[in-house]
This record gives C-alpha cells, sequence and structure tokens, in this order.
C-alpha cells in the first residue's frame, strides 16, 4: 500500500520529554513499528503523544455529566495532531493483583463456557452421579397419560422427609386446607382419623392429593392435581401408580430425592468464582485458604523471649516485648533468659497454644495462695484475628506479601495485616480442590467434563474438545442448535490466544502468575476478538519473553488487527517484527538528550538503505555487536538443585557453576522462571534472610551457604511514589 490511500495520521511538532519537536506521519490500517535506542523517545512518541492525546480527545468528548467523572487528562506537548483515532495501548505492565484473576476472566472466554454450560450443561447428582432432570408440569401430565387407559395413580406431594418429632402441626394445616388423606411412611390413613402424632424415628409424610384412573377426558383434572402437588410440595410430586413399585418422582427443579440435594436453577453466574451463587462457600471462590503456619511462629529457637524467639512480641527492647515477656512469665512462670530450645517442651507448648479454658491456676509471687492467670498462646491469637479478617473482608478479597515485612508495629493480640500476614500459608481449599466452585456447579457436565477440568486444560486440548463436541451433542438436536453458536466463538477466541503462543497455559491459570509480556499477548488476543473497527492500538513490545519460534504467529495476531480495518503502532526492537513492518520509524541516535529524533522512516526497505538510520546496519549485518569478553571455564563450585517440581516443572535437577554468567533459556511456558525465580530465589531468601515466602516444591538445593546476599532483579515495576526518582 502507498503512503496515503488509506489516510494517514500526521504528528507535527512533538516535544514529549525528550522529542526534539518530531514531526511524521503513519499510515492508517496498516502496521507502523517504532525502533531504535533505548531511551531514544520511542515511547514517548507511541504512548505519552499519539496515545495520550487519542485518550484526551476521547475524553473530552464525553458529555459534562460523565466528565465529571473522569480525571482530566493534560494535553501532551504538540503543536498537532490529525487524523487521529480512538486508541487502546496494550502495555507491558501486571495487572491489578487481584486473586480473582485469571486467564479465562481476562480474556473472556469463562464468560462464553459459563454461558454454554448453562444452556446445555447436564446435571448431576453431587453423591451419586445420576443425571437430574427438570420437568414442566405439562411433562409430568403426559408422562401419566402415556401409560394409557386405565392406569391407577395417586398424586402425592411431599409434606416432611426424614422428620422426627411432633406431626400435629403438620397434619392440623392439612386438614385446615381440604385434605382427606395423607401416608405415612407407605401407609395411607384418613386426615379425620384418631392417630399417634408424635414420630420417634425419621419418617415421611406425604399428602394425597387425588386418586384416578387415566380415561378419556382426565388432563384437565390430572393437570389441576399435579399443579397443586407441586405448588404444596415444593416443586416436587410423588407418582404412585399402586403397583408394589416405589413411587416415580418428578420435580421443576434439580433435584435428588435419594440423597436430599436439590441443584439451582443452571444460569451463567452459578459457573462464576466472582458470584455469591457460584463460589465455594468455604474459600470465597479464591481456591486457596490462609491457614496459621506455626512453624513460622518461632523465629531463632537459640534467643531467649526476652532475645526475640518470638518476633512476633515486638521490636528488642520494645514496651510490648516486655509486656508479653511479663505476662508469660506471671502465667506460666518460665524463665524469660533461657533459649527457647531449652524451655520445657510444655512451657513451650502452652505459650504457643494455650487457650483461655486451659488456664491453670499457680502460685504468684507475692500472693499467699494461688490464683487463676488467664493466658492466651501465640497461635489461637492470630487464629482469632483471621477469624476476624476473613470475616470482614468482602467477595473480592485481598492479597498482601509474606515477605521482607518489619515488625514495627506493637504486638497486642489483634496484629494488623501486615504482621499477621507474617505466619500465613496458603493452602488449597479442601472443599473445591482448588477448582473455587461450589460443588452444585462441579456437578454440571457437557461431554462428561465439567466447568473445572476444562479450565484445568492447556487450550491446545480445550480447543480439541470444542471441536469434537458437536458429534457428542448430535443426539441433543435442540442442546446443538444452541451450542454451536456459542462454540463458534469459544474456538475463535482460543484460536486468537494460540496464535499469540499461549497455547501451553490453562483458563484456571492466575493473571497474577504470568509474565508481563504473557499478559500483553493476552490483552492483545482479547482484543482481536472484540472486533473493533477504525481503532489505533499502540503495542509495548508484545515479542518480549516470547521465544523466536513463536514470532510469526504474533505477528500473523497482530496483523489480525490490521486487517479488521485498525492501525497498529507498535514499539519493538524484535528483528522479525522490524521487517515486517508496513512501515517503519527509526529513532535516535542515542539516549535521553541525545535521542529524541527521527533519523529514518519509510517501507522497512527504504529504512535499510538509509545512511542515516543506526538500526539498520544491525539489522543488514554491517555492524555487530562486540564479542572480545573471555569465557570462563567452569569450577569446581556449583549450586545443586534436586527434585524440582514447582508448576510444570517435572523433577528438573541441575548444577548451576559458581563465578560464571549462567543463562537459563527455552520456550515461553517451559519453566524457565518456576526454575530461578519460584524455587532457586526463594529458596534463597528463605537460607540467607529467613523470609517467610512460599518456596517452589524441590528435593533440596545444596551450596547456597557458599553465599551472604541474594539480589533479585525482575520487572517489577519501582517508583510508584510521585516522589521517586532515579
Amino acid at each position: 500500500m502507498l503512503l496515503g490511500q488509506m489516510g494517514e495520521i500526521e504528528v507535527i511538532e512533538a516535544r514529549q520529554h525528550n522529542l526534539k519537536g518530531v514531526s511524521c506521519r503513519l499510515p492508517k490500517n496498516q502496521l507502523t513499528v517504532i525502533t531504535g535506542p533505548s531511551g531514544s523517545g520511542k515511547s514517548s512518541l507511541a504512548f505519552d503523544t499519539l496515545y495520550a492525546e487519542g485518550q484526551r480527545r476521547y475524553v473530552e468528548a464525553l458529555s459534562p455529566h460523565a466528565r465529571q467523572f473522569l480525571e482530566r487528562l493534560p494535553r501532551p506537548d504538540v503543536e498537532r495532531i490529525d487524523g487521529l483515532t480512538p486508541a487502546i495501548a496494550i502495555k507491558q505492565q501486571a495487572t491489578a493483583t487481584n486473586p480473582r484473576s485469571t486467564l479465562g476472566t481476562t480474556s473472556e472466554v469463562s464468560d462464553y463456557l459459563r454461558l454454554l454450560f448453562a444452556r446445555v450443561g447436564t446435571p448431576h447428582c453431587p453423591v451419586s452421579g445420576k443425571v437430574l432432570r427438570a420437568y414442566t408440569p405439562a411433562q409430568i401430565v403426559q408422562s401419566v397419560l402415556d401409560r394409557g387407559l386405565g392406569t391407577k395413580v395417586m398424586v402425592l406431594a411431599p409434606v416432611l422427609r426424614q422428620f422426627q418429632g411432633d406431626l400435629d402441626p403438620a397434619l392440623s394445616e392439612l386438614r385446615a386446607d381440604g385434605f382427606v388423606r395423607a401416608r405415612l411412611d407407605g401407609t395411607v390413613f384418613e386426615l379425620s382419623e384418631p392417630r399417634l402424632t408424635h414420630a420417634d424415628s425419621a419418617v415421611h409424610l406425604e399428602v394425597v392429593v387425588d386418586r384416578l384412573v387415566v380415561r378419556d377426558g382426565i388432563r384437565s383434572r390430572l393437570s389441576d392435581s399435579i399443579e397443586l402437588a407441586l405448588s404444596r410440595g415444593s416443586g416436587t410430586v410423588l407418582l404412585d401408580y399402586m403397583q408394589g413399585d416405589a413411587p416415580t418422582v418428578m420435580s421443576d427443579h434439580l433435584v435428588s430425592w435419594e440423597h436430599g440435594v436439590a441443584l439451582p436453577r443452571l444460569e451463567p453466574r452459578l459457573f462464576s468464582f466472582n458470584s455469591p451463587q457460584g463460589a465455594c462457600p468455604e474459600c470465597s471462590g479464591l481456591g486457596t485458604r490462609s491457614q496459621i503456619a506455626k512453624d513460622r511462629v518461632v523465629g531463632d529457637e537459640g534467643l531467649s523471649l526476652r532475645e526475640g524467639a518470638l518476633a512476633i512480641f515486638g521490636r528488642p527492647g520494645s514496651v510490648a516485648r516486655a509486656i508479653e515477656v511479663s505476662n508469660i512469665v506471671k502465667a506460666l512462670g518460665a524463665d524469660p533468659d533461657v533459649p527457647w530450645r531449652d524451655l520445657p517442651p510444655t512451657t513451650r507448648e502452652t505459650i504457643l497454644h494455650q487457650d483461655h479454658r486451659g488456664a491453670k491456676a499457680r502460685a504468684v509471687a507475692g500472693d499467699s495462695k494461688a490464683r487463676r492467670v488467664a493466658y492466651l498462646g501465640v497461635v489461637p491469637r492470630l487464629e482469632e484475628r483471621l477469624a476476624q479478617l476473613t470475616a470482614n473482608a468482602n467477595v473480592a478479597g485481598k492479597t498482601s506479601s509474606t515477605d521482607d515485612a518489619d515488625y514495627d508495629d506493637l504486638f497486642d493480640g489483634s496484629p494488623n495485616d501486615a504482621e499477621l500476614s507474617q505466619f500465613l500459608v496458603s493452602e488449597t481449599c479442601p472443599s473445591c480442590r482448588g477448582t473455587r466452585l461450589r460443588r452444585e456447579a462441579l456437578s454440571v457436565r457437557i461431554g462428561g467434563q465439567t466447568i473445572a477440568l476444562l479450565c484445568s486444560m492447556p487450550l491446545s486440548e480445550l480447543l480439541e474438545f470444542f471441536r469434537t463436541l458437536p458429534a457428542l451433542l448430535a443426539s441433543a438436536p435442540t442442546d446443538l442448535a444452541v451450542a454451536l453458536p456459542l462454540l463458534r466463538e469459544l474456538e475463535a477466541r482460543l484460536g486468537f490466544l494460540l496464535n499469540v503462543g499461549l497455547h501451553y497455559v490453562t483458563l484456571a491459570r492466575a493473571t497474577s502468575s504470568l509474565s508481563a509480556g504473557e499478559l500483553q499477548r493476552v490483552r492483545l488476543a482479547t482484543q482481536i476478538g472484540a472486533a473493533l473497527v477504525g481503532v489505533l492500538y499502540v503495542l509495548d513490545e508484545p515479542s518480549a519473553g516470547l521465544h523466536p519460534r513463536d514470532n510469526a504467529q504474533l505477528l500473523t495476531a497482530i496483523r489480525a488487527l490490521v486487517y479488521k480495518g485498525n492501525s497498529v503502532v507498535m514499539v519493538e526492537h524484535d528483528r522479525d517484527a522490524i521487517l515486517g513492518a508496513d512501515y517503519l520509524i527509526d529513532m535516535g541516535p542515542g539516549a535521553g538528550d541525545l535521542g529524541g529524533q527521527i533519523l529514518a522512516q519509510g517501507r522497512p526497505e527504504e529504512v535499510l538503505r538509509s545512511p542515516s538510520s543506526c538500526t539498520a546496519p544491525y539489522l543488514t549485518y554491517r555492524k555487530r555487536l562486540a564479542g572480545s569478553w573471555q569465557r570462563k571455564e567452569p569450577g569446581a563450585r556449583s549450586i545443586s538443585l534436586r527434585g524440582a517440581k514447582s508448576r510444570n516443572l517435572k523433577n528438573v535437577s541441575c548444577e548451576i557453576p559458581l563465578g560464571l554468567l549462567t543463562v537459563v533459556t527455552g520456550v515461553s511456558g517451559s519453566g524457565k522462571s518456576s526454575l530461578i525465580m519460584d524455587t532457586l530465589l526463594a529458596y534463597s531468601r528463605r537460607a540467607l534472610y529467613h523470609a517467610r515466602g512460599s518456596v517452589g516444591e524441590c528435593d533440596g538445593i545444596d551450596g547456597i551457604d557458599l553465599f551472604d546476599k541474594v539480589i533479585s532483579i525482575d520487572q517489577s515495576p519501582i517508583g510508584r511514589s510521585p516522589r521517586s526518582t532515579p
């Protein structure tokens, strides 16, 4: 395409940050890549100028009433921008650390999946696994008529089930409502008869609504009787055909009569762990529960109580610690200057786990007789506070870091969140087993699979399942007709996620566990699925963290945005992305004050021929990075990591030589971060700093004692305070 055929965005005299009066023209409905050295002004042009002005114009276009609820955006330092369309930025930054956010909720795939289960899911009894079905009154009537003329049937409504106690109130109410007969444990009796009205053992009581014989013209009477029975029996009717068989139970609800289980109506919110109707009641839809880690309460066993064996009592020399130690001495007679490990086991147990009711009378110095001195142990205090915080937390919940916190606040038996977090560990919820959903939602299946099982499949396997599902639903034409539009949308959105190299993740994967590059590709796939037209997308190095073998898939996905009628501006350093652009802008020549200029622009082949471009020589291999360093040979000392099993690691063992630069590489999702960050780094922090954060499962790590410090330099944002400077 020639520049100008499809229109263009013209930037005139942009001076944002280090930009030196930059003017340029960007083609619409094409892929534009801005490249150049780090700090040369790429993001200042793409995000702080183009995107910022697009957002500002969008807000200004809203009504005054709507604008009052939005922050007023400053105008970027630019003379003029013509032809600008509404802008969406997909940046490399972590989303909110909400523990409820998953890949499924972020990509919106879960919305369609919940709707699919609500419309064509097959409910089962959570206890027996038998299929449950709800019937309309017309279907119940037809089931009786289908048995043929001459069929005798007694229509009953359940009143009491597994009841033990006084029956008289229920019987009196039935008489007052005009019923003549009832049945108690299978025996029919007249309600007018005097009868024992107290059940010493569990009984079943049903009221006889009607007794009839199927014949011509009976439909109207049968319909009235069925509707009355459903109304009286809370949606359930018993049909006894008086042939010696157990009565047929039919309900307009999803009821398991044998086990007394009733499922709610199938709605999308039942399958959402962000909804009270679907969330596991034990963990409120988080999939994990916080528990007090008793092994974290005691710090250094070589210290005494006065020296700080229990760091939760406050800083050394603080009033809080002195009060706590004094209480222990008065209540338990413990020696505050003896190392913790040398205290009697019963004393240590009492300090940690003593309850109010367990306080014993003992002689206190200065008293003439023993008196009762109450002492509440450390663990019960923490558990009380945890229960209080859990009760007060809203459904969304929050998490707090368990690393590197101090003990500045006094411990008075009611620790604040930061203090309490030091002694908490997260364990999988035993009720939902980490699926986050209540058992009623997990008892609904499609193709033999629950929604939790589907969310735990890698996306590549999940896509194959949806492609085979129409064949499984072929026997139910109505369900198939409902499912097909949803399956098309699910396959399309999963295809977008696979196209950006995310075939290995699952819908249940927590968003907080995704890397910045993975998150950006999820947002990219979500935008492709939104099918917007006429939008300016500004991307921040979407190839970051992506293995080179997946670059082609990523560029194909970005091209999909262009083909839908959008303009894409991408800040990139990757060679494949630069050469795959429709239009290329090369900025430089240096960083900061040495940058902020456009050195070359045009089609990639034109920029490669430009003598002023600082990127072209490296793209054409006329220049290469200097390789003058001398590689060292591995020595005898190393870190030995044995049996790492965190996340997807399959019992990995490796040797990392000391004194060298070691690089861990591999395709996206292969376990690099799980091995180094979740296992080696976390283990080192615990060994060197006594950090209380979670450590990836492994058999052990040898060689950490050769170090006295570990430093992590990761992609976490810094400088969030407006007072923060470089």
